[in-house]
């Protein structure tokens, strides 16, 4: 099991201030935990975009803290991000008891593929994209597996229940939540035909039209 370490550092900007942070590549972070004080840190962004990109939400990170002689053990509980350009902004990491077991989101993972879906006879529709479990924080997996070359029709389906969780590892999630389905095409409507068209523009013009009265010759 690979062991993630992120260096981190007491942090003493905050608010606004933080912006400051941001400018030279750093981010704004608190610890919290159960029995844990809260501590403000910063990290550097280049860094924690690599150990994410890794480690994600459900493995265990080391933050390495300046002036700590010992490495903390986190989860990767939250991130903020700016709505403009998608940056991360501010992190929250949950210092976890090795030894006490922890909730957490594990995300769906799609595997094989639809006959169905395939051959065009039916789309495949995610309802849920994580699930979320109990599990000691080094035993979480990192994402929970559905095949989907056992669904042939519409309306074929897995649900929560379908999965096999590894030892030591307890579903939260409600069992019967659907997953995936297979749902029909949706048919799409035949457009309106040029003789229907030419029809219709004729009874615009007729309603569009004006009598008159001819006028009387004069002899």
């Amino acid at each position: 099991m690979n062991k993630y370490i992120l260096k981190a550092e007491n942090r003493s900007l905050f608010g606004h201030s933080t912006k400051k942070l941001r400018r030279i590549g750093l981010v704004p972070a608190t610890i919290f935990g159960k029995n844990v004080d809260s501590l403000s840190v910063q990290v550097g962004l280049v860094d924690f975009s690599k150990t994410f990109k890794q480690a994600g939400e459900t493995s265990v990170v080391w933050l390495k803290i300046e002036g700590e002689s010992k490495e903390r053990p986190t989860l990767i509980k939250t991130m903020t991000k700016s709505p403009v350009k998608g940056i991360v902004e501010h992190i929250d990491f949950h210092q976890v008891n090795l030894k006490e077991k922890v909730t957490a989101n594990v995300p769906v993972e799609i595997i094989g593929e639809s006959e169905a879906v395939k051959d065009g006879i039916a789309i495949l529709d995610q309802h849920l994209h994580e699930i979320e479990v109990e599990a000691l924080p080094t035993e979480i997996p990192e994402s929970i597996i559905f095949d989907i070359s056992v669904l042939k029709e519409v309306g074929d389906h897995l649900k929560v229940s379908d999965i096999k969780l590894p030892s030591g590892v307890e579903l939260l999630s409600d069992p019967e939540s659907l997953v995936i389905a297979l749902s029909e095409l949706q048919k799409e409507e035949e457009p309106l035909t040029p003789v229907v068209e030419a029809e219709v523009a004729g009874e615009d013009a007729k309603e569009g039209e004006v009598e008159t009265t001819p006028e009387p010759k004069v002899e």
